[in-house]
């Protein structure tokens, strides 16, 4: 694992962040796409390509895109009711007490966070005031591929049945059977979902956002994905909001001296083992550390079943940051904002105050990222791409919208008439003026 002992090389290299739609596909994406497309595209054109299939041909557009994209032969892209209800059986049952026990967790977290939201109709002044409400139709998405999430079914669709959202809809990429593995279904059936479909990738977002013969179009898409889930989020946002741009995981390991290099190592594999876009990286005032973190990471890695994965990860977008001073770490982990944050180290405590910029903070050795990924109880559904400036991990705020209210007395429209009509004829907008000025000679 490379080591970058000066930091401004760092900031131009490994720290550097980089648009979506820049980042260089893999030589293996970028062959199935000439394979599928009979062309060279950019992944943001081969999802553009999708959309306009699936909204000109519907389900017949996604049974095409299972074939193509996950080897699957489907008849039907809602998974039957009967199988969602079987799954449990098929899943051992030690599993699915842990699943349990994840799921009350979370449930338990994001319905203490809606308990303090006003909740209904609340007045906020004269004659002024709102209706927070759930909104009426979800879809959760869950990636597939390489490896099956049913913790990512947890996480998205408990904190959207904790708002009150009305109907929850999960699409998940089919396995080459054409099944959704039981264990995914056991993790909706937990959850509280209530409609399943086998879809995956670009194909289930534009079938979430639009609408299909049997996906019902929906007020809201949340979940993570790969760059193609990611890309197409953001081409149909407008036709329906969004949770986020979740683009590949990512996490920073800051240590110091005292952290134990066993720990550091395998929380950076443990993010570097999602996908070879994953982005692990360590910042330390510490080079004896980094030496001795750089050794294990080599010496961790040929133990796991993901190796490969989590090498190319590493090799392409993995590294340790040596810094001279806990203060410049800190101001690099606030520049770049990362998903993770996980901080290891006698000062953990104390740092956390003064990061500003993380999706969510891993405090202490007993507190790994790992545990938030599947039972503290916070969504693993967080932002990447430097969004954590900007944007929060998926909870019950996302599932909510507000509808303001404005019901004036006849004497605060007296007292604020004159105001706005001031304010019209400034714009130019006469016929909000009369609007005001006609009432008043009634």
């Amino acid at each position: 694992m490379r080591i970058i002992r000066d930091v401004e090389v760092a900031k131009e290299t490994l720290l550097k962040r980089l648009s979506a739609e820049s980042v260089e596909l893999p030589v293996h994406v970028k062959r199935r796409i000439i394979e599928t497309f009979g062309q060279e595209l950019t992944a943001d054109e081969v999802v553009r390509r999708i959309i306009q299939n699936v909204r000109a041909n519907g389900d017949a557009a996604l049974i095409e895109y299972a074939e193509i994209l996950d080897g699957a032969e489907l008849k039907q892209v809602e998974v039957p009711g009967e199988e969602i209800a079987a799954a449990k059986k098929e899943v051992d049952e030690h599993l699915l007490v842990s699943l349990k026990i994840a799921a009350d967790n979370i449930r338990n977290f994001h319905q203490r966070q809606r308990d303090t939201l006003p909740i209904g109709r609340t007045e906020l002044g004269e004659g002024v005031g709102q209706i927070l409400a759930p909104l009426e139709r979800v879809g959760v998405y869950a990636p597939g591929g390489t490896a099956s999430y049913p913790s990512t079914v947890l996480m998205t669709a408990i904190p959207a049945r904790a708002a009150g959202v009305d109907e929850i809809i999960l699409a998940t990429p089919p396995k080459k059977d054409g099944r959704i593995p039981p264990l995914t279904l056991a993790a909706a059936e937990i959850a509280g979902v209530d409609r399943v479909f086998a879809i995956g990738g670009a194909p289930a977002i534009a079938g979430l956002a639009f609408g299909t013969e049997s996906v019902p179009r929906v007020d809201k898409i949340c979940g993570p994905g790969n760059i193609f889930v990611m890309l197409a989020k953001k081409q149909v946002f407008g036709a329906v909001d969004i949770d986020g741009l979740q683009g590949p995981t990512e996490t920073i390991v800051l240590a110091d001296d005292s952290a134990n290099p066993v720990s550091c190592a395998a929380d950076l594999l443990a993010q570097a083992e999602h996908d070879e876009l994953s982005s692990a990286i360590m910042i330390t005032t510490s080079a004896s550390l980094a030496e001795k973190v750089a050794s294990e990471v080599e010496r961790q890695l040929s133990e796991l079943e993901r190796n490969g994965i989590a090498r190319r990860s590493l090799d392409e977008r993995g590294g340790i940051v040596v810094v001279g001073s806990v203060d410049e770490a800190i101001d690099i982990v606030n520049a770049y904002a990362p998903e993770h944050l996980c901080l290891l180290g006698q000062d953990a405590q104390s740092v956390t105050d003064r990061i500003r910029h993380a999706g969510g903070i891993f405090i202490g050795e007993s507190s790994p990222e790992v545990l938030g990924d599947y039972v503290a109880g916070p969504s693993h559904v967080m932002p990447t791409g430097g969004t954590a400036r900007f944007s929060s991990p998926v909870n019950v705020l996302d599932f909510l919208k507000v509808t303001s209210l404005v019901s004036l007395d006849e004497k605060s429209f007296q007292a604020l008439g004159s105001h706005a009509t001031a304010i019209a004829r400034a714009e130019g907008l006469t016929a909000h003026a009369k609007a005001i000025e006609l009432r008043k000679r009634q």
